[in-house]
């Protein structure tokens, strides 16, 4: 981790794992990216000699050469293996609520969404729809945090705040933490390869669907509030 090796920072927004679970990237707002395990370090906003304050997440590639950050403009930034493959402002569309993305399973394309549930689709990245395309009586009242990838590439589900799970595509629902009380608002999501998924809280309370449970932040004793997101191995 950060504090392990000495660095202290405050900024850190996103973070993905290796294709075989054995490292994770942590991503800062500055577009700053820490490697670890198996992770390998192939770029950052700062080294390319951009300064952004606004990144908000990330995703790898499937073989774990490279990755994708995006900025709350919906902006993207491919290192390594990633390819560009667009982006909001390049779509002429002018956004600032973009709060993650994911990757399609080829890593040929990705998607972008915002705090209204909108999706962008890149690449070969399909568009199956969002929450703004719902019936305006189905639409949540919290934003939208997060959005994770069906294992085939051929759905996605989208999560709030208040841990409300909504499936696109091939997706499938399998439970959400919405109508029961939530110690500390719901932060993201990761897929599980038996197509469910994992919810995580700021305080590190993790919500398994479909998924194994294998403890938590407040379950391991340790109390805090600011976690910021969540990768399945």
């Amino acid at each position: 981790s950060l504090p392990g090796v000495g660095v202290r920072v405050s900024n850190i927004v996103g973070m993905a794992s290796t294709p075989d679970g054995g490292g994770y990237w942590l991503v800062g707002s500055d577009g700053g990216v820490y490697a670890f395990g198996d992770a390998r370090f192939v770029g950052s906003v700062p080294g390319a000699g951009v300064h952004v304050s606004d990144v908000v997440g990330m995703a790898a590639t499937p073989d774990g050469g490279g990755y994708w950050l995006v900025g709350s403009d919906g902006g993207v930034y491919a290192f390594g293996d990633a390819r560009f493959v667009g982006s909001v402002p390049g779509a002429g569309v002018h956004v600032s609520d973009v709060v993650g993305m994911a990757a399609t399973p080829d890593g040929g394309g990705y998607w972008v969404v915002g705090s209204d549930g909108g999706v962008y689709a890149f690449g070969d990245a399909r568009f199956f729809g969002s929450v703004p395309g719902l019936a305006p009586s189905a639409r949540p009242a919290v934003p939208v945090v997060g959005l994770a990838a069906a294992p085939g590439g051929a759905g996605y589900w989208e999560v709030t705040a208040a841990g409300g799970v909504y499936a696109f595509g091939d997706a499938t629902f399998a439970g959400s933490a919405a109508g029961g009380p939530l110690a500390r608002p719901v932060v993201g999501m990761a897929p599980s390869a038996g197509g469910g998924y994992w919810l995580a809280a700021s305080d590190g309370g993790i919500f398994a669907y479909q998924a194994p449970f294998d403890g938590s932040v407040p379950a391991a004793g340790v109390h805090v509030t600011d976690v910021v997101a969540i990768a399945g191995s």
